[in-house]
């Protein structure tokens, strides 16, 4: 397992607005992480009615960024490439709030196409083993 200080230095998102806490195992094609800071009051995303499920998109969006990283990484690069979300497909939301929920969240996503221009992945996240979010993200690596 990876805590978030192993991979906090190579995604663009600081402080309390990097969402993920760990990794649980990823490999070449997918990662698993987990979170559970959508239960914190001072959240970032946290509007006055609290945290929206659409919010769950960025933790999707976040997985992807993580698991660029660390591919990157273990490929040799000392710098993670930059990469810009440009697009969201397909997203369905199981839940409407995601602060009620008491636990952890776990995830997942899985890389369907990478080169050096960008990536397409799929994203689902999961409580207590039920899929609350999913959908696809794009991301462009600029020049």
């Amino acid at each position: 397992m990876l805590v978030k200080a192993d991979f906090v230095d190579l995604v663009p998102h600081a402080g309390d607005m990097c969402l993920l806490d760990g990794v649980m195992a990823f490999d070449n094609d997918s990662i698993h992480a987990i979170s559970t800071t959508h239960t914190l009051p001072t959240h970032p995303l946290r509007g006055h009615s609290g945290l929206h499920a659409i919010h769950l998109a960025e933790y999707g969006a976040q997985a992807t960024a993580v698991h660029g990283a660390l591919r990157a990484k273990a490929t040799g690069a000392t710098e993670p490439r930059p990469g810009m979300l440009v697009s969201l497909r397909g997203v369905k939301l199981a839940v409407d709030r995601v602060d009620t929920l008491d636990g952890r969240l776990d995830v997942y996503a899985d890389c369907l196409l990478v080169d050096v221009g960008g990536a397409q992945y799929t994203f689902r996240i999961e409580h207590d083993g039920r899929e609350i979010a999913s959908g696809r993200v794009a991301v462009i690596h600029p020049a």
